[in-house]
């Protein structure tokens, strides 16, 4: 086992990797199940020492082959095994269909899967469905799904939990819960996304000792992003620096009874490094928040004439949080989208955008899936569907960057043609304002030079990250995005 690479393909890019090591490598595919068996074994001694129940629940495929040698494994080191099976062994083909028959001649037990069989387990292992489920999951094969889920005992399922689609991270029917996954190979992309994250667990990875140059015959669907490059993109500021150097952020929103929110993104872009930030919001609001925080400049805008000396004079405009939907955020929008400056569009910004569509190269889009299936013209559940289409179209509708958040949260760039995936976030911020926050920090990202792809997925990590950290000090439950701005500037200072 390895630490995770950053490369993720799709399921069929996995089984060419395979073929590829079996084929054009010489080593037999009964090698690599047996490394696959025993790695996760070793994970399995190493996660739950205390487990002296265990039992392996197997398929019909080669997933339940590296099921069949965990068991083997497990009985000669004299743990308590049982095997449970959803098809008759007899009928397995190839590798798998010897993994049965050694682990049966070392006096494995296995018998057809039924309710009772899980009783007393301290463990129970996932070899039922392997990468290539494209239905939905029924009849026996769901029941046992859904039995081992209802357990007390912890689920490790082998390559991919049963259920979850390894392209889309979607739940196919029903999907194994486990508290850890591992795969093989290859990093499958729908493990990060979507679903995923909440059926894997933690996820490890063995690459089976397949020969390090398999990889570069194939380009991978996606790439998993940690920051690696940030002391690159922000590096250490010269000694003779000033303000004008690092660009001034113009947040437009703030409707009546949402000004926190503009607030928020103001914050948060200076938080990371904007030289400057003014904030254009309904006049009511002006005054109060500048008294709150007299670093950003309050602007009381209430026409597009108003706006236009500040629109001027902005590096980056960023549209939408508390913007609303009314005359006043159309009118604001409009003015916005009259000028040549790269803007971050969210919230209301993305609602009206999808009423009146427009297509630039130099915006950011950041929906969450609700406001991604508006501009889709379709629902939220089929934006979750399948992620990694709904934000590729998103960038090829609409041009320039789109991010679309969520667990997994997915960058896609037209220009580029490329996918990443943030490497970041917890469940603790699923509370208002976070988008808000985001879009600040992308915006000061932009506002200091990075290209459009660069910093919204540099952005996109250092708000997940720092959400996480938010949440080691103080714990998910109760998270507010005002938590994420310390942690927040000393992300942006990596040097």
């Amino acid at each position: 086992m390895r630490e995770l690479p950053v490369e993720l393909y799709r399921a069929a890019q996995v089984r060419e990797l395979d073929r590829i090591t079996i084929e054009e490598r010489g080593i037999p595919g009964h090698t690599l199940m047996s490394r696959a068996g025993e790695a996760a074994f070793e994970l399995l001694r190493q996660r739950w020492p205390d487990a002296r129940r265990i039992v392996v629940v197997c398929g019909s495929g080669n997933n339940a082959g590296d099921g069949y040698v965990v068991a083997r494994l497990a009985h000669k080191a004299g743990l308590d095994i049982r095997v449970l099976t959803l098809s008759n062994p007899d009928e397995l083909r190839g590798d798998a269909l010897t993994a049965w028959r050694d682990a049966c001649a070392a006096g494995v037990p296995t018998t057809i899967f039924a309710t009772a069989g899980l009783d007393g387990a301290d463990l129970l292992v996932d070899a039922i469905l392997g990468i290539g489920l494209e239905r939905d999951v029924s009849g026996v094969w769901r029941e046992a799904i859904e039995t081992m889920n209802a357990h007390p005992a912890d689920r490790f399922a082998l390559d991919i939990p049963s259920g979850l689609h390894a392209d889309t991270g979607a739940i196919l029917g029903a999907a194994v819960q486990a508290a850890a996954t591992l795969t093989f190979i290859g990093l499958k992309q729908g493990l990060f996304t979507g679903q995923g994250p909440a059926c894997c667990g933690d996820i490890h990875f063995a690459d089976l000792d397949a020969p390090p140059d398999i990889y570069p015959a194939l380009h991978p669907a996606c790439w998993r992003y940690a920051g690696e490059d940030l002391p690159v993109l922000l590096p250490r500021r010269s000694r003779s620096a000033h303000k004008g150097h690092f660009g001034h952020v113009l947040v437009i929103g703030g409707e009546s009874g949402m000004a926190g929110a503009a607030r928020l993104a103001a914050e948060a872009a200076a938080r990371c490094g904007a030289g400057l930030v003014s904030v254009a919001t309904r006049a009511v609001h002006a005054g109060l928040q500048a008294a709150v925080r007299p670093e950003l400049m309050f602007h009381g805008i209430e026409t597009p004439d108003e706006l236009e000396p500040l629109l001027n004079r902005a590096t980056v405009i960023a549209v939408g949080p508390g913007l609303g939907r009314g005359d006043w955020g159309r009118a604001m929008l409009q003015a916005a989208l009259a000028g040549d400056q790269p803007l971050v569009l969210d919230a209301d910004a993305l609602n009206l955008l999808a009423i009146e569509p427009v297509f630039r190269d130099n915006w950011i889009l950041t929906p969450h899936s609700g406001e991604a299936a508006r501009l889709l013209k379709m629902t939220p559940a089929q934006v979750e569907a399948d992620r990694f289409a709904a934000v590729e179209d998103l960038a090829l509708r609409f041009g320039g960057v789109a991010l679309l958040k969520g667990a997994g949260s997915l960058i896609a760039s037209k220009a580029d043609g490329l996918v990443a995936l943030c490497a970041a976030g917890n469940p603790g911020m699923a509370s208002g304002g976070m988008g808000d926050v985001l879009t600040g920090v992308i915006a000061a990202l932009v506002a200091q030079g990075l290209p459009p792809f660069a910093a919204a997925k540099a952005g996109g990590y250092l708000h997940g990250r720092a959400g996480d950290l938010a949440a080691r000090a103080g714990g998910e439950r109760g998270l507010l995005a005002t938590d994420l701005l310390p942690f927040l500037r000393q992300l942006a200072n990596p040097n």
